[in-house]
């Protein structure tokens, strides 16, 4: 334990970052505050009179407050059992658009 090679957070718990199974209150209104951010900068281009596809496509999603909780939170998965797994499993999810899914799921 004194030596000059002490284990390190690895060598005792294994993977040293680890995701947790679900998600926090915190991180959930960290989402629903960057949903309502990104909606206002939608409608403040649309606003301004700018045509472009970009704009057309971002109007179709769903708005934050249009979505239930269970699109907010989860993502289909074709692989995960029930078909839906927590959006912070998702690689980049912050950076992502994840607000449409299959119908059905």
């Amino acid at each position: 334990m004194f030596s000059a090679f002490r284990p390190s957070h690895v060598n005792f718990s294994g993977l040293l970052w680890k995701v947790p199974w679900k998600l926090s209150s915190t991180r959930k209104a960290n989402a629903r505050a960057r949903l309502k951010k990104v909606d206002a900068v939608i409608e403040a281009v649309r606003t301004s009179g700018v045509k472009c596809s970009a704009l057309d496509q971002a109007l179709e999603l769903p708005k934050e407050h249009e979505m239930p909780a269970r699109d907010k939170y989860t993502i289909f998965s074709a692989n995960a059992k029930g078909y839906r797994k927590g959006i912070h499993k998702v690689p980049k999810w912050t950076r992502r658009t994840l607000r449409t899914n299959p119908k059905g799921f």
